[in-house]
Formats: structure tokens, C-alpha cells, sequence
């Protein structure tokens, strides 16, 4: 076992938040794998972006852009800071977070908690000359009396300082955020981002703009944001977000916990609902699969649904960081 391994393990001993909030501080102190290089072969063009190799980290995991060149140090094609609000907030009571070990999932309600805009920009603007792709993950505050402002807010702060932007409506632990997804919600959204998202243009350069759905979609609800994404001229989707449902073979002892579930019980869903958009999308946009990813074999189900890129999150908890070299070479071989 690596030092890396036996740090994961020391970590699951400690409560699920406490250990998160660990490893980003032993992330900052420089503690953290250092992948090899990637190869010329393994880039891929996405949304205008020159992606080292198709395998990025999912919001989530580094809410405040504290650690994103020490994720791209561990073998990350693109890490997605956030998700970000414009005004810090505190997120729901603790706790919030809890690990599903024998599911090899975790369930959180963490609610959008985050430093707020204006240290998340300065930390990206700190590392301004650094290589590497880093996308800004954004939100709506809870209390907001303009959700869409919030969006605007955002979108126009991060701007110059990120490398693509992700509009979040899919998060099921702020009341009322996922209803940003019916049609004409939607509609509204993404029309007064991409207005926005057409100046800062003309004025400051391009930006990829993607959009990220939740995986509790029926049919119509997928082909209503498939033909509102074209219509909106969005960059890419990111399907898709933890789920609310909870299925019955679950076994954590803390599986009826509220709030989203990720990892392993998530794949499939995600992958059938992934697979479902490249056919209402076709070659429309980008896909970038997330929800269970946590091997070369699961990588490769995603982009056989579909996907150009993967993100992940929840198997690093139980993997470990190395797990990002394992799919990389697990691909190589396949």
C-alpha cells in the first residue's frame, strides 16, 4: 500500500466533512500524487478547449478553488472548481455528509457552502500564468430574490480568471433550484446568460459556457433541455448530478439521509440518461459524463454512451487519488 492509499484509509476513520476539510489542507501544504506526463495522443478538442486527457475532476470537490493545480498535479485532465455563489454562505446544518461504504457512495446535502465569489476569483486569479484548464462551477444563492443575477454574477466575475463556466441548476439541496430545468425556466436562464455571455466576448475573449443537469430527468424533460441547449447555443452539458432517488438495494446504514446521492449506485442512471441526450443531441455539443465513475471499464461506458470527457468525485473517496492514474493507464491498455 502507497503512502497515498494509507492516507485514504486514515481518512475514512475521520468523519466524512472533517476528512475532506483535511485533505485540502494537505493538498495546499503540497501533500499529493504527481501523475505522469500525459501523451500528446491522449488530447482531445472540447468546446474549444485543449483538454490533456479526457478524465476531470467534478465540482465538488475543491468548492473554493483552493487546490486545483494540485489536482491537475494528480493526473486531471481539467479540474471544476465551485460551485460558487456570489455571496458566501454557510450551506445546511451538519451534519451534511455521509459516506455509504458498503455502496461505495455518498450522500450530501452540503447546500452550496462556499467562501462566496470574491475569494474564489482572487484564488483564480492568483494562478493566472499556471498551465492547465480549470472551469468555475457557478450557483444561486439560497436566500437570492434574483436566482438569474445570481447566474449573471457570477458568470461575469469568473469570466477572465476561468477557463470554461458551468451553470448549476441541477443541485438538489437548494429548495427550488432544480425547477430551473423545465423549458421555460430554462428558457429565461440561459437567455440572459448567453446574452452576457455574447458581451464579455466581444469584450474580454471567449469562454466556453456548459450547462449541468440533474439525472432525475423523464423524456420529455430531456428533449425539452436538449432543444432549449441548442437553441441557447450552450458549449457543453455535464450530465449529470447526484440523484434524490434511493434505490432499494442500498445498505450504508445511512442511506435514508436527505440530500443527493453520488458514486456507484448513480452510474447507471446517469450513463442511460447520458446516452438518452447524445440521442436527442446527437453532435449538436460536447457530453461530459459524471455519476459512478471509478474505473478504466466505467470510463469507457461513459464514452460509448456518449461522452467526449468524464469527471469524478465520490470514487476518490474510497480509491484514493490514485485512482486517476489507474483509468488513465486502464484506458491506454483497452
Amino acid at each position: 500500500m502507497d503512502l497515498y492509499a494509507k492516507a485514504t484509509e486514515a481518512l475514512r476513520a475521520l468523519p466524512a466533512e472533517t476528512a475532506h476539510q483535511v485533505t485540502i489542507a494537505g493538498l495546499k501544504t503540497g501533500f499529493g500524487p504527481k501523475a505522469k506526463p500525459d501523451r500528446p495522443e491522449d488530447a482531445v478538442q472540447l468546446a474549444g478547449l485543449t483538454l490533456p486527457n479526457r478524465i476531470g475532476l467534478a465540482a465538488g470537490f475543491d468548492k473554493n478553488a483552493e487546490v486545483p493545480d494540485a489536482m491537475l498535479a494528480a493526473g486531471f485532465g481539467f479540474v471544476e472548481c465551485g460551485t460558487v455563489t456570489p455571496r458566501p454562505q454557510a450551506g445546511n446544518p451538519k451534519p451534511r455528509l455521509f459516506r455509504l461504504v458498503e455502496d461505495q457512495a455518498v450522500i450530501n446535502r452540503m447546500g452550496f457552502n462556499n467562501d462566496g465569489l470574491m475569494h474564489f476569483v482572487n484564488r483564480l486569479r492568483a494562478r493566472a500564468h499556471r498551465p492547465g484548464i480549470v472551469g468555475a462551477n457557478i450557483g444561486a444563492n439560497k436566500d437570492s430574490e434574483d436566482r438569474i443575477a445570481d447566474y449573471c454574477e457570477g458568470l461575469r466575475r469568473v469570466w477572465l480568471h476561468a477557463s470554461y463556466i458551468t451553470i448549476n441548476i441541477s443541485s438538489p439541496n437548494t429548495p427550488g433550484l432544480r425547477a430551473l430545468q423545465t423549458r421555460a425556466a430554462l428558457e429565461d436562464l440561459l437567455g440572459q446568460v448567453m446574452v452576457l455571455a455574447e458581451a464579455q466576448t466581444r469584450t474580454h475573449g471567449r469562454r466556453p459556457v456548459f450547462l449541468k443537469v440533474a439525472p432525475d430527468l423523464d423524456e420529455d424533460e430531456v428533449r425539452a433541455i436538449a432543444e432549449t441547449v441548442v437553441a441557447q447555443k450552450i458549449d457543453a452539458l455535464i450530465v449529470s448530478n447526484t440523484t434524490v432517488d434511493r434505490p432499494d438495494y442500498l445498505q450504508g446504514k445511512e442511506k435514508g439521509e436527505q440530500g443527493g446521492l453520488s458514486g456507484r449506485p448513480v452510474f447507471e442512471k446517469s450513463t442511460r440518461l447520458l446516452k438518452e441526450f447524445k440521442g436527442a443531441l446527437g453532435n449538436a455539443m460536447p457530453l461530459i459524463g459524471v455519476g459512478g465513475v471509478a474505473s478504466a471499464e466505467d470510463a469507457q461506458a461513459k464514452f460509448e454512451a456518449g461522452a467526449d470527457a468524464i469527471q469524478l468525485y465520490t470514487a476518490l473517496v474510497f480509491e484514493g487519488p490514485g485512482l486517476v492514474q489507474k483509468i488513465k493507464d486502464g484506458l491506454r491498455a483497452g
